[in-house]
């Protein structure tokens, strides 16, 4: 995930585990049809026959399995470094063809380790079937611990160490279980490593995108790269150029120079800047902000900024003399950079009344009607419209009412943004926080909403109480003054919208008239190009626009550049059925050949049929709840990278646990306790909002401990019919079992991908709910293969 969010973009992270499970559906496969073949009785001795056979009798063999660590370990490495320099950019796909070909080969050598380490685990089922418990149980303790234990090397540097160390287990376990050419060849590849590590710095750091904000930024005359800082959450890169200037919407009329500004990259592409604050006077500029108008309205104001990144709109918190600046920020690496390194030159604006997490979770922890002004600045030196499939759980309804309640009688939001045509981002956000006051009790939020428009900026002021007329007074004042438009205001009349920065066609005058009349609302939400309906936490992809049945208008609107989508994430139903054609291939090449088709002639069919289905509908099932748990707690736990280890380490231990404890207690491994599984996870969905509201309150270590348990039991249980169907296998129907473990991982890999394009139109739970159903189905399958076993 990490490599992935600064090697290309962060939004690509979703198709780690689907690549993984790409390797492992293989290597079931390659097992499956080398078993039958080293079993297969062929009359026709002929001597490529004869090679072929032996050849098969000994990957199937116990011991070439130490030889797979060896391989998998070796291909680690190989993999990471063969993907740091492939030449695969998704920003080449609008105009190289060969991008196409360049994203398969890039799954495939990223698949690669985990092909190797998958046939070493599934060639332990083949020859041990009857502890497929205790083994199923040792591989995901294993995978467990190494979740939670990647972060902490992710704090000491990039992505590279925990790879090589990756490597470096799977060559030690060499060491401990193989012959001695294997051990000799595994010590001398750790000490390969471990001299790559020292010494190859530059051939190991994760290559930029040249397309990346850093990478140009980096171009200009003058540019200077000052400092990497790395974390599990984030790389953040440090830097001078002359490209480095950030003052959204400065008015026209400003003539003066900017103050010195330093440029802050988080993941190469994200980027926020530091404003030199040693010289107040240079400081005037902020007042030329269309940000600014809510400070120009209000005197001795208590005000909270979320998500300062640089920190301008705190700077401009503190020109203005609030009486409090409290600040919330999401990134702690960000905060930690200018509180250590450049707390001179920002004059020390994270000092005091700073906190990290979301804005939203940290004001579950104070009183409400507590401030003046909430400022929301969703603008950075990167002017973007899109995030592509990326949650973002800071923009949906549900935060917007956080915010609106936070607020004084008579205190408001400010909310400023880029305006990036078509009109889309603009729109949403307003539809989102009108549907936020509706939650609230305010049908008609009216009176509450003022828009000022700059030149590539826009500010959003929604009041708690409507706006009185000496503060509508003193708006128009400050935008006539430094020459911004008003884009509304109740009573607002058209030719007052696009007085001094004259647009073809004022499309942002008519969408906000029609987003706030209520009447019209319904319908313009339907009929707009753009998806621009409210998001709320069940589906925090604030930044997705796209409406499949407009695709057409879409690509012909955004000048026939493909590129828009892939930035949308559109990428995703292109690589899903890449996915499925993969998936296709691996399960059906054991049904074409020949000595698995004799083998499955001496089955009943039921059996074979059954199996499929059973393995299939646990691989979705797991993968859909792990998915969904992952990304709903983005919210609790406040950056993906602790959301996902966190859930990964609880669900892999519990359920390694429920595969040790059933091989003990045969009970447990009745069909019945898939129903009690299915039951849980249905129940779970609906239990989480409580689990949710009790505990965003509370620190992060008690959110880890009380999340993690109340996930055990599930994970308990989700743990115990994948080695109870290979058991059960195992008894008559061995043959079946590398190809029971192709299915499974094969619909492992459809599944991440899958539920996000879910989750896209009907939300996580409704993904839930999908998981609680596979376990149904695979309960009824299961009682079918018991019957005819």
């Amino acid at each position: 995930m990490r490599f992935f969010a600064i090697h290309l973009w962060y939004h690509f992270s979703f198709m780690v585990v689907s690549i993984a499970m790409l390797g492992v559906g293989t290597a079931g496969t390659v097992l499956a049809i080398v078993s039958a073949r080293s079993q297969y009785a062929d009359q026709r001795f002929d001597k490529q026959r004869l090679i072929f056979r032996n050849i098969s009798e000994w990957i199937c063999s116990e011991s070439v399995i130490p030889l797979f660590a060896l391989t998998a370990g070796v291909s680690i490495m190989l993999s990471y470094l063969a993907a740091n320099r492939f030449p695969f950019d998704p920003v080449r796909l609008s105009w190289e063809k060969w991008q196409i070909l360049y994203l398969f080969l890039y799954c495939t050598i990223l698949s690669v380790p985990f092909l190797f380490s998958a046939l070493l685990i599934a060639s332990m089922f083949l020859h041990r079937s009857e502890r497929a418990k205790s083994i199923y149980s040792a591989d995901l303790l294993g995978a467990g611990l190494g979740s939670i234990s990647v972060l902490a090397l992710l704090h000491i540097s990039g992505p590279e160490n925990p790879v090589i160390c990756a490597s470096v287990m799977c060559l030690t376990g060499t060491c401990i279980s193989g012959k001695r050419t294997y051990k000799v060849a595994a010590i001398l590849l750790i000490f390969s490593n471990i001299i790559l590590l020292t010494a190859g710095h530059d051939i190991l750091e994760p290559r930029l995108s040249p397309f990346k904000k850093l990478s140009n930024y980096l171009k200009y005359p003058g540019a200077e790269h000052m400092k990497t800082y790395n974390s599990s959450y984030s790389r953040i890169d440090v830097f001078k150029s002359p490209a480095v200037r950030l003052a959204p919407g400065l008015s026209l009329k400003y003539l003066n120079p900017l103050p010195d500004q330093t440029g802050m990259a988080v993941d190469g592409d994200r980027i926020t800047v530091v404003t030199d604050a040693s010289d107040k006077s240079k400081l005037h500029f902020l007042s030329h902000l269309p940000s600014s108008a809510a400070y120009e309205i209000t005197q001795d104001v208590t005000v909270l900024v979320i998500d300062p990144g640089g920190g301008l709109q705190a700077l401009m918190a503190a020109y203005y003399e609030a009486k409090e600046v409290h600040k919330v920020e999401s990134n702690p690496l960000l905060l930690k950079i200018i509180r250590d390194d450049l707390s001179e030159f920002s004059g020390g604006i994270y000092g005091e009344n700073t906190w990290t997490g979301l804005g939203r979770n940290r004001l579950s922890l104070m009183n409400s009607d507590k401030y003046d002004i909430v400022d929301i600045p969703m603008t950075g030196i990167s002017v973007s419209g899109s995030f592509g499939i990326s949650e973002d759980y800071r923009y949906t309804v549900n935060a917007f009412e956080k915010y609106l309640a936070a607020l004084k009688r008579d205190g408001m939001l400010s909310i400023s943004l880029y305006i990036i045509p078509p009109a889309r981002t603009e729109f949403r956000l307003l539809a989102t926080l009108l549907s936020a006051f509706e939650r609230m009790g305010i049908d008609d939020a009216s009176g509450r909403i003022v828009a000022i428009r700059s030149w590539d900026s826009l500010t959003i002021l929604a009041a708690k109480n409507p706006f009185t007329k000496k503060e509508l007074a003193g708006i128009k004042e400050f935008s006539g003054s430094r020459r911004f438009d008003m884009l509304y205001y109740q009573g607002i009349k058209k030719e007052e919208s696009n007085a001094y920065i004259k647009y073809a066609s004022d499309n942002y005058y008519e969408g906000f008239i029609s987003l706030i009349d209520r009447e019209k609302r319904s319908q313009f939400i339907d009929n707009y190009l753009f998806d621009i309906s409210p998001v709320t936490d069940n589906s925090p992809f604030s930044g997705y626009y796209i409406k499949l049945e407009n695709i057409k208008a879409i690509y012909k609107t955004m000048g026939h550049n493909w590129l828009y989508f892939m930035d949308e994430g559109y990428m995703l139903p292109f690589i899903l059925a890449i996915l499925v054609i993969s998936c296709i291939i691996i399960i059906s090449l054991p049904a074409v050949s020949k000595p698995i088709r004799t083998k499955l002639r001496t089955y009943h069919r039921s059996v074979t049929a059954s199996t499929m289905v059973y393995f299939a509908m646990l691989g979705l099932g797991f993968m859909f709840l792990e998915v969904s748990l992952m990304q709903k707690n983005i919210l609790l736990l406040e950056n993906p990278s602790y959301s996902f280890s966190v859930m990964l380490t609880a669900i892999l231990i519990s359920s390694g646990a429920g595969s040790y404890v059933s091989r003990r207690h045969t009970g447990l491994s009745s069909p019945f306790f898939i129903v009690v599984l299915s039951a849980a996870i249905l129940g779970y969905s609906y239990l989480y909002p409580f689990l949710l509201h009790h505990l965003v309150s509370q620190n992060l270590m008690t959110k880890i401990l009380l999340l993690s348990l109340s996930v055990i039991p599930i994970g308990f249980l989700m743990g115990i019919p994948f080695p109870t169907g290979l058991t059960l296998l195992g008894k008559n129907h061995g043959s079946l079992i590398p190809w029971a473990w192709a299915i499974n991982a094969c619909f492992s890999v459809l599944a991440p991908v899958l539920s996000v394009a879910i989750a896209l139109s009907a939300g996580f739970d409704m993904v839930l709910h999908i998981a609680s159903v596979a376990y149904f189905f695979a309960f009824i399958s299961l009682l079918s293969i018991r019957k005819n076993t």
